[in-house]
């Protein structure tokens, strides 16, 4: 076994890398700890500093490391990363190593394995994972047998941090739903204050967007117990402002937000119409950003979509990182149903799970309603969980979703979402404010209804089915490109299903 193997395989790697990648990500790893795999193998331990640098290496550069280190050895080479320990612990314990060696299996995912161990996320919170790999931790996510950290040594803002320790990163199921979203995050976490400043996630109802902004906070107080960090609904800073303002008490909301290192604010729209606590909040936004404090922010709609909010505002929100997240996936919705059923205690079979899925498509919330509708009418008939009890236990949700949706219905709800005529649908106008709502109107009718093609085109004022089947199309390949027309579907689809 070589010793200088990993300096060789670097020197390889930064030939392959651009120079800004490989300074930023693995010249100022140290040395790998080299030991013998069994006959033929041999296992290189990296020890990388942080949770978003250890996942980001795993998965964008551990199989192309693999592959050097093994041509150079000769042998196959096992890249181990693990975190490097942070120090003594209170008491004299120190946190060890989290290793995670490889990418996430399809298989984990769908099986309700925890991803602890096979993704960077930070676990943390109540009944999760440890930072020392034992699976034990108290209610702050702490390693069982540390003493417990007094209550007294934290901030006022640490103690009140009203985040929910159970949602973490490591709870949150990733997909392509909430890809980007999920990656921005976990840099926010890893190096808050750096880039994405503010971020901002919009997205519909039940997406995971509050669930998102929580593990970010979970994971900046898990790495720095410190931290002055404050989660919030926006009602709650409108609430604040409105108390302050009868009071006169403006330096105490001053004190109370200005200080933050972390502010996660949910619903920004409700912002809408509220002069005064648009002021404070942008008070409060300019003077976390100039102490480069991090503002995390959500929303139901991107920032230009926002009305009756002052363009001093908007502007600020698009001046670090906007990010959408999508209704999921059917294999997200498939995988979210399996890890929330084995963390209820049940094991759900995945034809059932896939049955659900495909049957309720909004978003996570209503897939977690649904879920316990049928794991609570099995416990209650005592019946095992099949395709035939899940019909049976969503019988009224399913008769909702296969109720008729007309196509005269479709046409108001989109007229009225993009602010034209009914009339329009039926005309032969063909400017793009126009013609692309009368598309959309078509490909939900097509979607959303037992209309033919040339069904559809007569009550699109005598349309050729061939238009129709353009429109359809045309739609259909623009959502799965385009995040923001994907948003109104969504939106559209939820309001005609009631």
């Amino acid at each position: 076994m070589s010793p200088d193997l990993w300096q060789r395989g670097c020197e390889q790697l930064a030939t392959e890398l651009s120079e800004q990648q490989f300074n930023t990500w693995i010249r100022a790893l140290p040395d790998a700890d080299l030991r013998e795999d069994g006959a033929d193998g041999i296992v290189a331990q990296v020890r990388v500093p942080n949770r978003f640098k250890l996942d980001w290496i795993r998965s964008q550069y551990a199989g192309r490391i693999e592959g050097i280190l093994s041509d150079l050895a000769g042998m196959a080479v096992r890249l181990e990363l693990v975190l490097a320990a942070r120090g003594p612990a209170p008491g004299g314990a120190s946190p060890g190593y989290q290793p995670t060696t490889g990418p996430v299996r399809v298989a984990a995912l769908l099986n309700g394995q925890a991803l602890a161990s096979s993704t960077s996320v930070r676990p943390g919170g109540q009944g999760r994972p440890s930072a020392d790999g034992t699976g034990q931790a108290d209610v702050n996510g702490r390693p069982a047998g540390l003493p417990p950290m007094p209550a007294h040594h934290l901030p006022p803002a640490a103690n009140s941090h009203k985040l929910n320790t159970a949602l973490t990163f490591d709870t949150l199921v990733p997909g392509r739903a909430n890809q980007m979203a999920r990656t921005a995050a976990l840099h926010v976490a890893g190096a808050p204050g750096v880039m994405y400043n503010p971020l901002f996630i919009y997205g519909g109802v039940g997406l995971g967007k509050t669930h998102l902004i929580h593990a970010v906070g979970n994971s900046l107080l898990r790495d720095k117990p410190n931290a002055r960090v404050l989660y919030l609904h926006a009602e709650q800073f409108i609430s604040d402002v409105v108390k302050n303002y009868q009071r006169k008490t403006f330096d105490e909301l001053k004190a109370k937000y200005h200080s933050l290192d972390l502010l996660l604010i949910d619903d920004v729209q409700f912002f809408a119409g509220k002069e005064r606590t648009q002021e404070e909040f942008f008070n409060a936004f300019e003077a976390l950003l100039a102490k480069r404090a991090h503002i995390i922010m959500t929303s139901d709609t991107y920032p230009k979509g926002l009305v009756d909010i002052d363009t001093r505002l908007t502007s600020r929100f698009e001046a670090g990182l906007t990010v959408a997240i999508e209704p999921p996936e059917l294999e997200m919705r498939v995988a979210i149903l399996m890890r929330k059923s084995l963390a209820e205690g049940t094991e759900m079979p995945e034809d059932v799970a896939f049955f659900v899925a495909k049957n309720v498509r909004a978003n996570v919330r209503e897939l977690e309603g649904a879920l316990r509708k049928v794991l609570a009418y099995s416990r209650f008939s005592h019946k095992d969980i099949n395709i035939g009890l899940a019909r049976e236990a969503l019988k009224d949700l399913l008769s909702i979703q296969n109720r008729q949706i007309s196509v005269e219905n479709i046409q108001k709800t989109v007229a009225d979402f993009y602010k034209i005529k009914i009339a329009d649908m039926y005309s032969k106008k063909r400017p793009a404010s126009i013609a692309k709502p009368r598309q959309i109107a078509m490909y939900l009718a097509k979607e959303m209804t037992q209309k033919s093609l040339p069904e559809i085109g007569e009550l699109f004022g005598g349309r050729d089915h061939t238009t129709v089947l353009h429109a359809v199309r045309k739609i259909g390949g623009d959502r799965t490109k385009d995040s923001e027309l994907n948003q109104q579907l969504h939106v559209l689809e939820q309001t005609l299903k009631g």
